[in-house]
């Protein structure tokens, strides 16, 4: 295929729907090639011409699964916990840069043959095909056993959909619950039942080699997130207690490999210190504010760019309270437990936007897990309250993963200007610094906003022990979903109780980011050390999308999070 490199992931345990929303994402937007590796929940799949009647023998529901229809082919097959599932989005043609086969039987047979170099590698030399079957079989001439299923899409010259391999799977989900892939004649078999003990973790390393070693020549580059995980690495409230308790922060970085920190007694780069001024401009600011009970993340977040949007009279507005039910390492922000949604308080911000003249206004808001919509319905009122107000106004939006539910879709209904989700670091460091969200949840997130034509953008904080290796993979990775905006700021401490500093990048390194990022077909990277979600808001959705988002005279402009 392409001598490029391949991008690999290991994402962990994700929910089908999620990884799905991604895969579609990169799909119709990405170049190059990827590939996604993860486990999913216990979860059947089928495609269109599946035989549901014959081939499904229980309600999913009652064995704790799910059911989920997708545009692939094959008929019924089970995912879930011991099994790894792969999703490769290549580029097969010349149309995006690939050499290889074009239709589906010559790319299935590929994939076909890095299973069997996977298999032949961990021990089962045995392994190969079985005429008039597709998958992964044992002693085919034999006594057939089906070890991996295969269900591909080909489209436009790339990919989707892949395989799902048996390590250590409960067997028990295909062979009581399912016919799987309607082969009823042939049983299923997995690594473990073979005899074969060996690590999720092994697995993947073989075969993200042998995947390099068929699609790019062996060239990869290749991110994981955390592979161990605890339960007192989340917030109270992820754990359903509530708030009140701390939660860990330099076990989980030592576990990510991050050791040693800048001491908080060392002078911070000239480039990295705010001047602070609060003239006139930013006292009558918080006048306006303050006499309509508004919130504003520059104050609570403390951000270093303060003065200087202030004094433009620019400001983000903070819904949803001052209170967020995650502990994420980086923020400032109130974690006590939180109030009930203001109902008036998409009047009150309109009623702001009004008095400052505002032409494009920043919404954020704390995490709010204690509400079943993660308090979506209430940020779409306020940006339904602005347009009423004047429906020229542009409205971006800065939100939480709502925890990937269907809370999300009331505010992509309301179609903002910008949708705005921080995947805020590098995979390794996600469970390290925000053990409440997800790396793949953010990108499925993103790429929800995506599919439904949003304009969308993403941010990431730096200084905290990743490489800049790492930073340029997640620029990859949210140019693949077709991201168009991204922003990139050093990490500031904010307190003795927050993640260390790892290190100061350095004016040039972020200068470095945004050349690669936009090489890599992001439309407009912010990247400097005082770089925060909102900064230079009005001017990045105008340098994105010229024709949608034109020019206006005021914005309003801030961070997100603790000094970010």
């Amino acid at each position: 295929m392409d001598d490029r490199l391949l991008r690999a992931r290991w994402l962990g345990t994700v929910p089908y729907e999620e990884a799905l929303a991604v895969q579609e994402a990169v799909f119709h937007n990405g170049t190059g090639n990827h590939l996604l590796l993860l486990e999913h929940p216990h979860v059947f799949t089928h495609g269109p011409s599946a035989d549901l009647a014959t081939n499904l023998r229980c309600d999913p529901a009652t064995v704790g699964a799910r059911l989920v229809p997708v545009m692939r082919g094959g008929d019924v097959t089970y995912h879930g916990p011991g099994q790894l599932v792969g999703y490769p989005l290549l580029a097969l043609d010349g149309t995006h840069g690939g050499t290889g086969p074009v239709d589906s039987p010559g790319y299935v047979r590929s994939l076909e043959d890095v299973i069997i170099g996977v298999l032949a590698a961990l021990g089962l030399p045995h392994a190969g095909r079985l005429e008039g079957y597709p998958g992964v079989w044992l002693d085919a001439a034999t006594r057939p056993r089906k070890i991996a299923a295969i269900g591909v899409r080909v489209g436009r010259g790339r990919t989707m959909h892949g395989f799902a391999l048996n390590v250590s799977t409960d067997l028990t989900y295909m062979r009581d619950h399912i016919v799987p892939c309607g082969i009823a004649e042939h049983p299923v078999t997995s690594l473990a039942e073979e005899g074969i003990d060996v690590a999720m973790r092994q697995v993947v390393d073989v075969v993200v080699e042998r995947a390099a070693r068929e699609w790019t020549s062996g060239a990869f580059e290749r991110q994981d997130v955390a592979w161990r995980a605890s339960p007192d690495d989340l917030s109270a409230f992820s754990r359903g207690a509530g708030p009140g308790e701390p939660v860990r922060l330099l076990g989980r970085l030592a576990r990510a490999g991050v050791e040693g920190a800048i001491p908080l007694s060392e002078r911070k780069p000239d480039w990295i210190r705010p001047r602070v001024r609060h003239g006139e401009e930013v006292m009558a600011l918080k006048r306006t504010l303050s006499e309509l009970s508004l919130v504003t993340v520059c104050e609570e977040a403390g951000c270093p760019n303060i003065s200087e949007c202030w004094s433009d009279g620019t400001a983000t507005f903070m819904v949803l309270g001052e209170r967020c039910t995650r502990a994420c390492g980086f923020c400032l922000v109130d974690t006590r437990k939180p109030g009930a949604p203001d109902s008036d308080e998409p009047v009150r911000v309109a009623e702001a936007v009004r008095r400052m003249g505002l032409a494009h206004v920043v919404l954020t808001m704390v995490a709010r897990d204690d509400l079943l919509d993660g308090g979506m319905a209430h940020v779409a009122g306020c940006v339904a309250a602005i347009r009423d107000l004047d429906p020229a106004i542009r409205v971006e939006t800065l939100v939480s993963d709502a925890k990937g539910g269907e809370g999300l879709d009331l505010l992509i209904g309301a179609r903002p200007d910008v949708f705005n989700h921080n995947i805020e670091t590098v995979a390794r460091l996600q469970r390290a610094v925000r053990p409440s969200a997800g790396y793949a949840r953010s990108l499925s997130v993103l790429a929800r906003a995506k599919r439904a034509g949003l304009t969308v953008k993403s941010g990431i904080i730096v200084g905290m022990g990743e490489t800049d290796d790492e930073v340029l993979g997640t620029l990859a990775d949210l140019a693949a979903l077709g991201c168009e905006i991204v922003t990139i700021g050093q990490y500031l401490r904010p307190t003795t109780n927050h993640l260390p500093v790892a290190r100061w990048v350095e004016p040039s390194v972020f200068e470095m980011y945004k050349d690669r990022g936009e090489a890599m077909g992001i439309a407009h990277v912010e990247s400097s050390p005082l770089t925060r979600s909102s900064y230079h808001a009005r001017e990045a959705a105008e340098r994105a999308v010229p024709v949608t988002i034109g020019a206006v005279p005021a914005t309003l402009g801030g961070p997100r999070g603790g000094e970010r």
